[in-house]
């Protein structure tokens, strides 16, 4: 087998995050994107000594778990939610099978084992999301076309590509008031692109090199994304859209048509983001404010919290008061203890444990969560919390204070391999590792245990419904403490 040969397999299971495992005559190819049991058609497109990877071409046969219809219409195209079509008791299996088997390899390989030799630590499980669909608060949409030089579109990529965008306008993973808002603004600009065409002032040739939405390629074009929050517990909703400075448009009839919209929730503000970078990413130049105001409030487990267009706020609400819920079951007793929440995002986790804990430390590198942080507290009247901005590798080097315990929830990537050190320099007893990659996770256990601590416990929870992610709470305690 040779790379761009196509051959035909069972997936016979799917390990985090997406990696199908197709075994043939010659080994296993790593086909992405699939299920567990569906039949597939793929060709090889890399191949290294002994392993090979195979992009999907077609699935030939359903697999057995497969039990339900598509929810919406551009699945399977979609890269989002890949598993809709399994029972969601079945998605959250195979996830906690997933995180499960990285776990025990990490915790063994450490040399954390029983007498047997196996990995000893107690797995809880998995916990459900209390919303299968609509759960989403946040959302990026795409300008673009679905094939090259067609209509405009605004939605989510395809499956696999870079370029083509496929108009979510039934997604169900976020709330109807989305899709609405969405759907509104999508007819705005392919009428201004009709009209464009016809008046002359464009040509389908000058159309297509970017006159409109921006095109990764030639950094030519206006329309970016439309960035939607919408709190879960307030129905308060923002609507941002962001786009180049390259063109300029009366978007003011847009504003009156998106708050003339039948919606359940309330929008409290319509933005204008100016983003001239090259990269492919959602952030401002400039913030023009259209209508209402650059923020909307959302509660979680009681306390309020103020949320602006790139605060880091947990996507799944209901979720997060699962996730925080039993992160502060993990954490136990901290009366009369200094904490430190490193990666504390815009705070959330701090507040949860200010009640309970003598002081809370919290260190953000985005310098917007933290100022949302310090507001969230003296919103919520908590005077021992404070925040501070910078990487937690060169802000613990200017820390005065010892910590007595330390929750960490660090991006995807996890910790820092030079952060890992000082972390585990301060001797705290007992530590709370909140994971939304599980092999990052995993790679960081190995340093932890081989530095002196064990994993008692660790459970999913599931954030991400459809989705190939989930979270993973992991608690530690020092050996001999």
């Amino acid at each position: 087998m040779k790379k761009g040969d196509i051959s035909e397999g069972i997936i016979e299971r799917v390990d985090f995050p997406n990696k199908g495992r197709v075994h043939t005559e010659e080994g296993t190819v790593t086909v992405k994107n699939g299920i567990p049991g569906q039949k597939v058609r793929f060709q090889i497109n890399k191949k290294r000594k002994n392993q090979m990877e195979g992009r999907l071409l077609e699935v030939l046969e359903k697999s057995p778990l497969e039990k339900r219809d598509p929810v919406c219409s551009i699945f399977p195209q979609c890269g989002g939610c890949m598993y809709q079509t399994m029972q969601y008791e079945d998605q959250l299996e195979m996830k906690a099978n997933q995180v499960r088997s990285l776990l025990d390899a990490a915790i063994a390989g450490a040399g954390q084992t029983d007498e047997e030799g196996r990995p000893d630590y107690l797995f809880e499980g998995i916990k459900g999301s209390p919303k299968e669909f609509a759960y989403r608060n946040k959302m990026e949409f795409s300008f673009g076309d679905e094939y090259k030089d067609g209509p405009l579109s605004l939605g989510l990529h395809k499956k696999g590509s870079t370029y083509d965008v496929l108009t979510a306008a039934d997604c169900k993973i976020v709330h109807s008031d989305m899709t609405e808002i969405l759907k509104c603004v999508l007819a705005y600009f392919q009428k201004i692109e009709r009209e464009e065409l016809q008046s002359g002032e464009v040509t389908i040739q000058t159309a297509a090199k970017g006159s409109l939405y921006y095109h990764k390629m030639s950094h030519e074009g206006w329309l970016r994304h439309l960035l939607l929050r919408r709190a879960e517990t307030t129905g308060e909703i923002l609507m941002n859209l962001v786009t180049t400075s390259q063109r300029e448009y009366d978007l003011m009839p847009l504003v009156d048509q998106i708050l003339a919209l039948p919606l359940e929730g309330t929008i409290v503000g319509i933005l204008h983001i100016i983003n001239d970078s090259v990269a492919d990413v959602v952030r401002s130049d400039e913030t023009r404010i259209l209508y209402g105001q650059d923020y909307f409030y959302e509660t979680i487990l009681g306390l309020r919290f103020k949320i602006t267009p790139f605060s880091f706020f947990q996507t799944n609400s209901l979720g997060a008061e699962v996730l925080y819920s039993t992160a502060r079951d993990y954490i136990g007793d901290t009366k009369d203890m200094t904490v430190f929440d490193l990666y504390s995002g815009t705070g959330t986790i701090a507040q949860i444990l200010a009640s309970v804990a003598k002081e809370v430390i919290g260190v953000e590198i985005v310098e917007e969560a933290v100022e949302a942080a310090k507001e969230n507290a003296a919103l919520n009247g908590l005077s021992n919390c404070s925040f501070l901005a910078g990487d937690v590798l060169k802000v613990l080097d200017k820390v005065s204070e010892k910590p007595d315990f330390i929750v960490l929830d660090p991006p995807r990537d996890g910790i820092h391999p030079k952060a890992l050190p000082k972390i585990i320099a301060y001797g705290v007893d007992r530590m709370v590792y909140i994971s939304c990659k599980p092999t990052s996770l995993a790679r960081d256990l190995d340093v932890l245990i081989r530095s002196g601590y064990r994993v008692e416990k660790a459970c999913c929870v599931d954030m991400f419904c459809s989705t190939v992610h989930v979270e993973t709470v992991c608690c530690l305690h020092r050996v001999n403490s």
